[in-house]
């Protein structure tokens, strides 16, 4: 097993130069101060800074610097990284996968309206069978107002019989009918008399 090289005094302190890069990709106000320090593996140190740009809780601004013999510290690399519990995007997940679970969530979204549309169907059912019984009730109702209405009337209610009254109106109306008739018969033979004088 490999430990890792000793860090470089003159690269730990190289904030300046780590600073100076940063300056050049992002504004001076999202950079916040120095978070410590990441050794690597080929001897390069990534300096970190706190990150006070929006949407990128979490992550460092981190700046890579490296020595080569006695030259002065270098950058190598320059960039917003992720620390413990940043918040990421999601994992990648190719199209077909994603076009299976669509497609999946479709079929179960057609299910779910063929339901509902035969529930509905079914309280539909139920409703006429109730708008049939109650047109039963009005029918029977209708029938028993119909049944009233030839045994009671306004004129029943005040003493008087319509339908007498009725009866004695039609005749009245013959007898009344009869006596012109026997009135102009009447006047017919007096004046069949007087033409008779004066003749």
């Amino acid at each position: 097993m490999t430990s890792k090289p000793d860090a470089d005094a003159r690269l730990l302190d190289a904030h300046d130069l780590a600073l100076q890069a940063l300056r050049e990709i992002t504004p001076a106000a999202t950079i916040g101060p120095a978070a410590g320090y990441l050794v690597e593996d080929d001897g390069s140190v990534s300096l970190r800074f706190e990150n006070r740009l929006p949407g990128y809780p979490g992550w460092y601004w981190t700046v890579t610097v490296a020595r080569v013999e006695d030259e002065d510290p270098t950058v190598l690399e320059v960039e917003l990284l992720p620390g413990d519990g940043a918040l990421l995007a999601p994992e990648w997940v190719p199209w077909v996968e994603r076009l299976a679970e669509y497609r999946s969530h479709q079929a179960e979204l057609a299910e779910q309206a063929a339901a509902a549309a035969e529930d509905a169907s079914g309280d539909i059912d139920a409703d006429s069978e109730l708008d049939e019984d109650d047109l039963d009730e009005d029918d029977e109702l209708d029938e028993d107002d119909d049944h009233e209405a030839d045994i009671l009337h306004a004129g029943d209610l005040d003493g008087v019989d319509i339908d007498e009254l009725d009866e004695a109106t039609g005749d009245d109306v013959i007898e009344d009918d009869e006596d012109e008739d026997e009135d102009v018969d009447a006047d017919e033979d007096v004046d069949a008399d007087e033409v008779d004088e004066e003749e």
